[in-house]
């Protein structure tokens, strides 16, 4: 596949549909939606923007807006890197790890300690992303913050690459 130039874009109202349709397309296709995942996508601005957080998105060029990821505030200086997802479409881009990194600079820039991530055993593929890009697997995050999702099993904090 051809990677095509990609550009990361800042979360705005016009793109409150493409964070939710992108998060519900890979949610539906794993999992269940849960109550909390409908609360979030349908409010982003409200959950995640208002309280001091962050909505990236990837665009891709001749394919649109194809990813997103939220750095989304848990109080006491943590944020939880939270609804990443690429389009199946854009999947072999280079997306994902062009949007993981953004958030990760993003994340040191706002001073996000811990930056923790939740998600489950089946996502592979993006658990060695994380993995690549410096998260490590935590019990600590996991007893603090684990329990939020009923598909959660994997825990990781960021361990900065310096």
């Amino acid at each position: 596949m051809i990677r095509p130039a990609l550009t990361i874009r800042e979360f705005s109202d016009e793109l409150a549909q493409a964070f939710h349709d992108i998060n519900a397309e890979w949610i539906e296709a794993m999992f269940v939606l849960e109550p909390v995942d409908r609360e979030v996508l349908e409010n982003p601005r409200e959950k995640i923007i208002a309280p001091g957080g962050v909505i990236l998105f990837v665009e891709a060029e001749g394919l649109g807006v194809v990813g997103t990821c939220a750095l989304k505030p848990t109080g006491g200086g943590g944020y939880e890197l939270t609804k990443m997802g690429v389009r199946e479409t854009a999947r072999g881009t280079g997306a994902g790890a062009f949007l993981l990194e953004a958030v990760i600079r993003r994340a040191a820039e706002i001073g996000a300690d811990p930056l923790y991530l939740l998600t489950n055993h089946t996502c592979e593929a993006a658990i060695h992303l994380y993995e690549k890009l410096g998260f490590r697997h935590d019990g600590g995050i996991m007893a603090d913050y684990g329990a939020r999702y009923a598909r959660c099993d994997v825990a990781m904090r960021y361990v900065s690459q310096n």
